[in-house]
Order: structure tokens, then sequence, then C-alpha cells
């Protein structure tokens, strides 16, 4: 037999999971992907989910088969597991192929007890955040979402703060864009003012949803301040962050950097500051430029007290998976993106997105102690 032409004709089989991660509503594959997988000739088989935004019978709609919750644990080997969010803290060995993030690359805390899981059950991660078109671009990200979510969390923190000096309580996501933004408007005209905001990484798919928010509920242009790296080239701190109303920090850490802000700098008694945005959410980080809090933050408990001596009080909203606050659209703009290299996964053991994401995989694991698997 050509095995060449065997790998070409066997039925490739992706198992979309549910995901486990509170509060998480969005999805890899949304029922119009998943059918254009299907029609392209691989089994796609979809887990119930009691969580995410598009419902069970959507995808039943488009001709797809459901399976059980959390049935890809018991799932056979040769099942290509794709999910979003990473998985829930089990020790048991992965042995399937998954797609997903894992946040076990950049030295998060605990990573090598993440990354461990995989080459103890001789599986392997494709890492969502790291799969790369020939330029290095990544082939999908939920930036755009991200930075709109967490400019929009920031202005509901900030409209708390300077009306009630509470924080922010804990948020539901939203059925779609247009009811955030109206409900923002009518915040804001409550207020009868507009926060200055600061965005750092302005540029990026992030920062840009972010100054689309802002300017979709109405801050005028000359409050809402876009720096990218050509404003950041002198290296922090900066103190035009504690100018500003609201600080959305929007870069990707890909390297050590100087802090953008520190203690010393919010410790100012004239500092504006109110609210830090961190949707970079590197927070365990140990090259984290906010070296300001140390506690990720969730929708049920959206904010953290900065320990401030001057000034106002200071929150930080620190959420690493905010696009759920718009689960629908930002869903959706994921998943045609990715759509192209999902049809790619029948060649993954050739295939350049797929064999570059395999290769990162076992550098990572290479750099794992001794004993960890």
């Amino acid at each position: 037999m050509d095995d060449s032409n065997f790998h070409l004709t066997t039925m490739v089989t992706i198992h979309l999971r549910s995901e486990t991660k509170p509060m998480e509503h969005r999805s890899a594959l949304t029922p119009t992907t998943a059918r254009k997988l299907k029609d392209a000739g691989y089994e796609v088989l979809i887990e119930r989910s009691p969580t995410r935004i598009f419902d069970d019978k959507e995808f039943e709609d488009q001709g797809l088969e459901l399976v059980p919750e959390h049935s890809w644990k018991t799932a056979p080997k040769d099942r290509i597991i794709l999910g979003l969010k990473e998985l829930e803290e089990e020790d048991f060995p992965l042995i399937h192929k998954h797609v997903s993030f894992a946040h076990c690359y950049k030295d998060q805390a605990g990573w090598e007890k993440v990354l461990a899981r995989y080459p103890a059950g001789k599986g392997t991660l494709y890492d969502l955040e790291f799969l790369q078109d020939e330029s290095g671009r990544r082939v999908a990200a939920f930036g755009f979402y991200a930075g709109f979510a967490g400019a929009a969390l920031g202005v509901q923190d900030w409209i708390a703060r300077v009306t009630e000096d509470k924080p922010l309580v804990p948020v539901e996501h939203y059925p779609n864009e247009g009811v955030l933004v109206d409900e923002l408007k009518a915040a804001l005209a409550k207020v009868g003012k507009t926060p200055k905001v600061l965005v750092i990484g302005a540029l990026g798919r992030c920062g840009k949803g972010a100054v689309d928010l802002c300017q979709k509920i109405g801050i005028p242009d000359s409050k809402i301040v876009k720096w990218d790296m050509a404003e950041t080239a002198k290296g922090g701190p900066f103190h035009e962050i504690v100018d500003a109303d609201i600080f959305v920090n929007c870069i990707y850490l890909s390297q050590p950097i100087p802090k953008f802000v520190t203690m010393k700098e919010l410790n100012d008694p004239k500092r504006n500051l109110r609210v830090i945005v961190d949707v970079s959410a590197d927070t365990t980080n140990p090259h984290n430029p906010i070296p300001v809090y140390t506690v990720a933050t969730t929708f049920d408990k959206p904010t953290v007290p900065v320990d401030v001596t001057e000034g106002p009080s200071l929150d930080v909203i620190s959420i690493d998976h905010l696009p759920s606050l718009l689960p629908r659209e930002a869903s959706e703009f994921f998943s045609a993106d990715l759509l192209p290299s999902l049809l790619q996964l029948k060649e993954i053991d050739s295939a350049r997105v797929w064999t570059d994401a395999k290769k990162l995989f076992d550098h990572h694991v290479a750099r794992l102690p001794a004993g960890s698997y």
C-alpha cells in the first residue's frame, strides 16, 4: 500500500470540546466553520455545551454530530481535540493531539506541570497562540475583541469609581456589540464627562479594538491617546500613564522590556489614573511591564485594588479571556481566520503552520526539568 495515498484518504476526526473555564462562552468552531470542515471531508464531532454561545441545535441544524460533554477524555487516540482555553488542572496524561491555548510557553506560573502532561501521555500541544503565517503573524487571534472588551470594562470601572468610588461589580456577557455600546453611551451621559484613555499597543489588533470601543461610545479623539513602539522606544516608566484616567495595555510581550509604570509613579498625589486594564494579562510573567499587581481577575470579580498610599483608589482589570464578553462576534471573527489552517489538519505532519507549532512544542518540552514526566 502507498502510505501517502493512505494518509490522504484516511478520515481525520476533529473533536470540539466543551469549555470549562468559568464565564467562557466562546468557541473555536462556529456552526458555519464546522460545516465547512465537514464539507471538506473531515469528521467533525461537537461536544454538547451548556455555556457555549452557539446552541447545540445550531450545530445540529448544520448536520453535525453532537457527542456528550467532556467525552474527549475517553475518545480514541487518533482524534484531534480542538478547544480554546486551557484544560482544567488535572493530572492524567494527555494522549491526543490538542489544538488550544495553553499559556505555558512564556514561563507562566506552573507552566511545567501544564506542559508535562503532554509528553507524559505521548500527546502533542499545538498552541493557538503560536500558529503563525509565513511572515510570523498569528493566523488567528482574539486581539481585537480583547481590546474592545477590555476598554469597555475599564470605562465601566471608571464610571463606578467616579460616581460611587466602588469597584466594578460582576459582569455577564453581552448578546452583541450594539447592546454594550448603547449601555456605555447612556452611562457616560449620566456622568456628564468622558475619561482620558491611554492605549499602549494602539497599532496592533488589540489596541485597535480598544480605540474602536472608545470612539464608538463617544470619547473624543483628543482624549484617546494612542501609543505604540515609537512612543515607548525611550523606555519607561512613563509618567504620562498616571495623567490618564484609564490605561489600557495591549502589547504582546515577547521579551523583557522596561517597566511601563511602577508604584513610584502610582503614588503621585496628583495622579488621575483610576483604572489599569492589562489586556495582555501577563499577570504571572516575570517580565510583566506593569508589576503593581499579582492577582488575575475574572468576570465575577473583575478588579483587584492596587495598594497605593497616595491619590485616589486604583483598580487593575486583568481577565485573560476578555473576548468572552462578546462571545458570538469574537468566535465568528476568530474561527473564520483559523479555518484555512484547520483545513490543513489532514496534512498536520507536513503543513508548515502545524509543523512549526510541533517544533515549538518539542522545544519547550526539552526545557522541562528532569523527572517532570
